[in-house]
């Protein structure tokens, strides 16, 4: 019977279901695996960066973004959907600066691009986006860590996992996090995370990670990613 409103976002199916949100979960849940974990002095951001070619240019795109001095997003799902959300958030955040001067705080930053998200199932002649992002920021001296879903949903996070094999992830992440973590140990713990479902041999090249803590968010060189590979190995 949902075959039938299957092709039709704003239709709901008997059983009260918008379907095409759950297919644009299942994009979600087939993409490149991410983690976010939330510390008690910051939060950390990883994902899995493979490239299709040893030809591409690995320094040409990116997984973890900026969006702010303070904050961070990361995906899982569709590429090109992520970098439409990425403009409309750096665009919401600019906005916000300028009437305000002052940054974005990060609920509000995720509430707003929830709300585009979320548009995005009502409307005719549109699609759900196909990711599900996880956007992290430190304000107000403490560290937050969000998850935005395509139905426009978002929920708040210690840690968590998403994309492919993302059941494994949250249950690796449920015996190992705890509420005293610090950002160091959370680094490590994300990069093993990622390892619970990595195929081949883990690199600087292959997986990203950024932190955001006291000092603002950034994303972390490839030395440096090397270095937190090495302390594990």
């Amino acid at each position: 019977m949902s075959e039938r409103y299957s092709f039709s976002l704003t239709t709901f199916s008997p059983s009260g279901k918008l379907v095409q949100i759950e297919y644009a979960l299942n994009a979600v849940t087939a993409g490149a695996p991410s983690v976010g974990i939330k510390a008690s002095n910051g939060v950390v951001i990883a994902a899995e960066k493979k490239q299709k070619s040893i030809l591409y240019d690995e320094n040409s795109i990116h997984k973890v973004e900026q969006i702010t001095e303070n904050i961070g997003m990361i995906y899982s799902g569709m590429g090109p959907d992520y970098r439409v959300l990425l403009a409309r958030a750096r665009k919401i955040a600019q906005v916000y600066y300028r009437r305000y001067q002052e940054s974005i705080p990060t609920i509000q930053l995720v509430q707003q691009v929830s709300n585009v998200m979320q548009e995005y199932t009502q409307s005719g002649g549109v699609r759900p986006f196909g990711v599900s992002l996880l956007i992290c920021g430190f304000d107000n001296e403490r560290p937050y860590l969000f998850q935005c879903d395509p139905s426009g949903a978002y929920f708040a996070w210690k840690a968590t996992a998403l994309g492919k094999n993302h059941l494994n992830g949250k249950t690796f992440l449920e015996k190992r996090y705890s509420d005293e973590l610090e950002l160091e140990d959370a680094v490590h713990t994300a990069i093993l995370t990622l390892k619970e479902s990595f195929e081949g041999v883990m690199d600087e090249n292959n997986i990203e990670l950024g932190i955001a803590d006291e000092k603002g968010f950034r994303r972390l060189g490839p030395s440096e990613v090397n270095d937190y590979l090495a302390s594990i190995a």
